[in-house]
């Protein structure tokens, strides 16, 4: 296989799952993982991709790019409801549960709809609308607020709202995940709203992909320490684990 052909093979394996490894990009392209890292350089060197340790991502947006639900939606799915199915174990009858907006949390609530009866507090209309065909008896409390591009309620109405209760668990999903910057958004509206939820939180559990490890969007919702526990998937950087796993009392890796 030519270079060109390589280049534009790797974009497209990245552009569909967020985060390719090395070596699954050499398998795939029958080729070696010397001649793979050689192809990666010369894309990050061209400002079409971002290499990580062991693999390589899409490039870094800014810290106010703000990505559309229905973009999101569409990517890394397996790991998503991966990430799901681990996170609504954790979730049992009765519980009062806060669960912000993102396309994570709303693979959350759809695998939550056929779980046990619960009270949902959500600033997000696709988690509310997960639960509309429920048989659970679940009641869904949602939030008014500003719409974002994500989807999310947001700014001071939200935010009240959020403020006037008492969770036993929040799901929060995330923008990116950086060791210094902790968990981000790229809307400093969203920001306020989600560090509010997580205040009415006994426990707080990020749910989050891969794809986040090394994404910082401008606003920090809370560091790594504050958070109880992050549930995300195999694919996860080892050195980045090791970091999760030092700062975060709970690191669950769902299959």
């Amino acid at each position: 296989m030519l270079a060109a052909a390589r280049h534009s093979a790797i974009i497209d394996a990245v552009q569909r799952e967020g985060v390719v490894k090395v070596a699954d990009l050499a398998l795939r392209l029958g080729v070696s993982a010397v001649t793979i890292r050689r192809d990666i350089e010369s894309l990050s060197d061209a400002g079409q991709l971002t290499r990580v340790h062991g693999g390589v991502m899409v490039p870094s947006e800014g810290g106010t790019h703000e990505p559309g639900f229905a973009l999101k939606s569409t990517q890394n799915l397996e790991a998503k409801e991966a990430i799901a199915r681990e996170a609504a174990s954790l979730v049992t009858e009765d519980m009062a549960v806060g669960i912000t907006a993102g396309s994570t949390t709303w693979v959350l609530a759809k695998a939550l709809a056929a779980g046990p009866r619960i009270t949902v507090l959500t600033n997000s209309v696709r988690v509310m609308e997960a639960f509309s065909t429920s048989s659970s008896g679940s009641t869904v409390l949602l939030t008014g607020g500003q719409r974002t591009p994500s989807d999310a309620l947001v700014g001071p109405l939200a935010t009240a709202s959020v403020r006037r209760l008492h969770l036993d668990i929040l799901f929060l999903g995330v923008h990116g995940i950086d060791e210094r910057a902790g968990f981000t958004t790229p809307n400093l509206l969203e920001a306020e709203t989600n560090e509010a939820f997580a205040s009415a939180a006994r426990r707080v559990v990020v749910v989050a992909d891969h794809s986040k490890w090394g994404v910082q969007g401008i606003g920090s919702i809370c560091a790594l320490d504050e958070v109880d526990c992050l549930v995300t998937d195999r694919e996860m950087p080892p050195t980045a684990v090791g970091i999760l796993n030092e700062r975060i009392p709970s690191v669950r890796l769902a299959r």
